[in-house]
């Protein structure tokens, strides 16, 4: 099947424009203070909730 009318070069654009990267956003661990992703461990001290913590390992 072909479309009856051909697309503008801005309603294109227009269609992709939810395709574009977004930032990624970081949030302060509640433990240590540190940024972090949101949903994930901390990186510096392991937090992940209450309750729970992943042991870090330094490595030298």
């Amino acid at each position: 099947m072909v479309p009856v009318q051909r697309k503008s070069r801005s309603q294109s654009k227009m269609g992709r424009a939810h395709k574009g990267a977004k930032a990624t956003s970081s949030v302060r661990c509640p433990n240590c203070g540190s940024a972090k992703l949101p949903h994930a461990a901390c990186s510096e001290c392991g937090y992940v909730r209450p309750g729970l913590r992943l042991n870090m390992s330094k490595e030298d």
